[in-house]
């Protein structure tokens, strides 16, 4: 419910590192302690910044393993399960229970276009599989298809659905969302670039691509707008937008995957169709991160 959110502040979305064998449990493991050394409200593992399209299930399980073990009970770990296939996913949600996750983040599925009432018949479905709370996911411009706010606020009846990852673009059908679950379920933006606009409509903070580079800053930001100190809040929103423009200036998880190797940690590197920075965008990426303050930690 909204009034006990599952989580206040921010949320990191966060990469996964791979290496010749698969997911890299010592450097997941490194990520997973540097979010919590920096204030990290949850982690969310295995979500389109994971690259868990391109990961086999076994992979995925082994991440969320190696997430809730390494989080100890401290933060909600909340895992993305997403596919086009709705038994495949539910498959998914299961094996995230099973592997300990608190949390199951449910985006549309991709590809096929459902209509509503196929977006509803499929949240339940895979809800009915994880047994877990429930947060939905709307990111149109991967899914190509927008969960209406009324699609969400049929769902929001049932008690398992905590809330929803609103990454629409539109506020003006945030807003629309929020006048329809206020109260009753959470609202969380899922673009960094509109963190505090959907504050502004009551959201409880932000599902976090930016939370992999510049966490402690993230948490902040949230943090400082729900105590009341909306200078802060607004000062750390607006000098982090070149980096977060820089951030998807290609598609995402490219340029935040970069960011977090160059911060220092081993991350592999990413998965086909995915292909590295080219050094122009690599120069622009790192110029705007010199530009926050940020610098090579390990």
């Amino acid at each position: 419910m909204a009034d006990r959110p599952f989580f206040r502040g921010s949320a990191v979305a966060l990469v996964t590192p791979f290496d010749e064998a698969g997911v890299s449990d010592k450097v997941l493991r490194q990520l997973v302690r540097f979010q919590l050394e920096e204030g990290t409200a949850a982690l969310v593992v295995c979500g389109s910044t994971g690259e868990a399209a391109t990961m086999l299930a076994e992979e995925q399980r082994t991440a969320i393993e190696v997430v809730v073990a390494e989080a100890g009970g401290q933060v909600p770990v909340v895992a993305g399960c997403g596919g086009s296939d709705t038994a495949a996913v539910a498959g998914l949600a299961q094996a995230a229970r099973l592997a300990g996750a608190d949390g199951v983040l449910l985006s549309a599925p991709p590809y096929n276009k459902p209509p509503q009432r196929g977006l509803l018949s499929h949240f339940r479905a895979v809800m009915d599989a994880a047994d877990l709370p429930a947060i939905l996911y709307n990111v149109p411009s991967r899914s190509a298809v927008d969960i209406k706010p009324e699609t969400i606020a049929e769902l929001a009846a049932d008690d398992r659905v905590v809330g929803v990852k609103e990454a629409c673009g539109d506020l003006s059908q945030v807003a629309e969302l929020a006048a329809l679950v206020a109260g009753r379920i959470s609202i969380w933006s899922g673009n960094d670039d509109q963190i505090l606009p959907i504050m502004s409509l009551g959201g409880q903070g932000v599902i976090s691509v930016l939370a992999n580079v510049a966490p402690a800053d993230t948490q902040r930001m949230v943090a400082s707008y729900l105590e009341g100190d909306a200078a802060t809040a607004t000062d750390l929103q607006l000098r982090y937008l070149p980096l977060i423009r820089a951030l998807f200036s290609v598609s995402n998880p490219i340029p935040v995957k970069t960011l977090v190797g160059w911060l220092g940690f081993d991350v592999g590197p990413l998965r086909l169709p995915l292909v590295p920075l080219t050094s122009a965008e690599r120069e622009r990426l790192i110029d705007a991160a010199l530009g926050t303050g940020l610098q090579p930690r390990l």
